[in-house]
């Protein structure tokens, strides 16, 4: 039995042949309706998800597997003090598969190890989150072909982004790949993030402009500033509009620049952005529910 809890469990072999798994269900949908009859998916979400976990339910049910849970905390006996490990011990008793989503870093990883079936962490914190990753992998697969020989821009809140620190632990092991780093001083990626890229030799570099490094980009990951994070309001206003990206912003970028954003967004992006080819984001939704379906699969080992 195998879960998944971090990006970095997977190995770059298994990333392909999940991506190779969703590009089969995207092209032969009818062939995979029926792959978990008779299996239920449990989502045990502690905070707020409208993506993540309707993606989650959607690619259950389009396995033609049941779903069950509770979509807040206040819901669950939580609520009442129960441990996140004796939920994941209850839970094991009704479903086959369990999609976690909680506040604290490490909650998934403590039902995976009192679960008896699959745990699959939809979100730990600021920490990972590994699903939104695998719906980011299938998107650069399909929009560039490759993941060697990239340069990925990261603007808005890299401190605090799970979403950044889970991609930038999945494209690290290709070569080739460069980061740039956008963001206000108080919200610059982690140190322990730049040190573990300069001791594997990875090029990265940092800067608060966004619109001089626009030209360097084969795909901008943009990121909201997350309220949710903030202990200060004052703090949270000040940074929220740092970065806004205008049309007139992605006036050097690149024709075949790949726009992303694991959404929600609230502002970071102008609405005027959705009609530009460029723009991937819906799309990265979509790709979530396929990337959902082929990890489901592969951890119920299902053929």
């Amino acid at each position: 039995m195998r879960s998944l809890i971090d990006i970095s469990e997977l190995t770059t072999k298994e990333i392909e042949e999940l991506i190779e798994t969703a590009d089969d269900i995207i092209n032969n949908p009818a062939k995979y309706a029926h792959k978990c009859a008779g299996k239920k998916l449990a989502t045990l979400f502690f905070e707020p998800s409208t993506r993540t976990r309707l993606s989650f339910e959607a690619a259950m049910y389009e396995l033609g597997g049941n779903v069950l849970g509770f979509s807040e905390s206040q819901s669950s006996s939580a609520a009442k003090g129960e441990s996140v490990a004796d939920t994941a011990k209850t839970v094991s008793c009704y479903a086959d598969i369990i999609a976690m989503r909680h506040p604290k870093e490490g909650a998934p990883l403590v039902a995976a190890m009192n679960a008896g079936v699959p745990v699959i962490n939809a979100g730990d914190g600021g920490h990972n989150h590994p699903t939104q990753t695998l719906a980011d992998l299938l998107t650069i697969h399909r929009e560039k072909g490759r993941f060697e020989n990239l340069t990925v821009g990261f603007c808005g809140d890299l401190k605090f982004g799970r979403t950044v620190h889970s991609l930038i632990s999945a494209l690290r092991r290709y070569s080739g790949v460069r980061f740039v780093f956008v963001s206000p001083n108080e919200l610059k990626i982690p140190d322990y993030v730049k040190a573990s890229l300069e001791r594997d030799g990875i090029s990265y570099s940092e800067t608060t402009d966004l619109e001089s490094a626009m030209s360097s980009f084969d795909i901008l990951y943009m990121t909201r500033v997350q309220r949710e994070r903030f202990f200060n309001e004052e703090e949270y206003l000040r940074l929220k509009d740092s970065y806004i990206l205008t049309p007139e912003k992605l006036q050097n970028a690149r024709p075949d620049l790949s726009i992303m954003h694991p959404l929600p967004r609230v502002n970071e992006i102008s609405v005027s952005i959705d009609s530009d080819p460029r723009a991937c984001y819906f799309k990265q939704v979509l790709y979530g529910k396929y990337m959902r379906m082929a990890l489901i699969l592969k951890l119920l080992e299902v053929e």
